[in-house]
């Protein structure tokens, strides 16, 4: 009875896949669209030398923290991105970030307005937490097999995979972040005469900011999480390196591509925090 069951399910996911695939504009589309987006972060890493790289990141961590005088995080962020610069790996850093920047903006301009209307509307966020919870417990290795089958190889079933795993933080912090706006400001903005986007704008969004911005961090480092994961379906980076280690059961390789991903994932959290906390 219970294969029976697991038998018919399997049957009427394949089936639906298979439907899903005779749409082949809409995720022509799709891929297009995101190829471009990626294309446009390759293009400006490509065309930044690597030592202006390392100058920028220097800078934006100085400005933003020169006041906390954290010149440990710079030493690390020089040393870090020296190293990476020197094992030959920084093609392949670009390439991490490409994939993490596309994701996280696709995950940003979908995210936050989807959690603006979860905090609007208690049906809304009947019908989408119950998805976010399957978006979020889905071992990240299945989004994989329908994203080959219907976006080929590549940065681009990656990056699907990526803004899959990555979306839930976004939206649900959204979502808490305006539902634990005070009411009373709330109603002070409507004796007032503002109407629902000035209270969104003026009021609910600013005052949420702290909150929000620690879903887009987490989200920021889920998708980074999947950069060894994506590079199973041809998705070039960093990842790739582990993935080709790991083939050749190539420790010292292996491990030497892992810390080049910590020191990335590090600097990505600190500058990522720097911007939560910035009034």
């Amino acid at each position: 009875m219970t294969l029976t069951i697991a038998a018919s399910l399997e049957k009427w996911i394949n089936s639906f896949v298979d439907w899903l695939s005779q749409f082949t504009g809409v995720f022509n589309a799709i891929s297009d669209g995101i190829s471009s987006i990626a294309n446009v972060f390759q293009w400006i890493f490509d065309l930044l030398p690597a030592w202006l790289f390392i100058v920028l990141v220097l800078g934006t961590t100085y400005f933003s923290k020169r006041h906390e005088k954290k010149y440990g995080l710079l030493t690390f962020e020089l040393l870090g991105l020296l190293y990476i610069w020197v094992i030959g790996y920084w093609r392949d850093m670009t390439q991490t970030l490409t994939l993490v920047l596309t994701s996280c903006l696709i995950v940003y301009i979908i995210g936050i307005p989807l959690g603006i209307w979860m905090a609007k509307s208690n049906a809304v966020q009947l019908i989408v937490r119950p998805i976010l919870d399957f978006m979020q417990t889905m071992p990240a290795f299945v989004y994989l097999i329908p994203a080959v089958a219907f976006f080929g190889i590549g940065t681009v079933p990656g990056a699907i995979a990526s803004i899959i795993f990555a979306m839930p933080p976004t939206v649900r912090m959204t979502n808490l972040g305006i539902r634990q706006v005070p009411t009373d400001l709330v109603e002070a903005a409507d004796s007032y005469g503002a109407n629902g986007w000035q209270k969104l704008i003026k009021v609910q969004l600013p005052l949420a900011r702290s909150t929000i911005m620690a879903g887009v961090s987490q989200s920021l480092m889920l998708a980074l999480s999947m950069v060894v994961i994506a590079s199973m379906i041809g998705t070039l980076g960093l990842g790739t390196q582990v993935y080709f280690a790991v083939g050749r059961n190539n420790a010292g390789a292996g491990f030497t591509a892992g810390l080049a991903i910590v020191i990335l994932a590090i600097i990505i959290d600190r500058m990522s925090n720097t911007l939560q906390k910035k009034k």
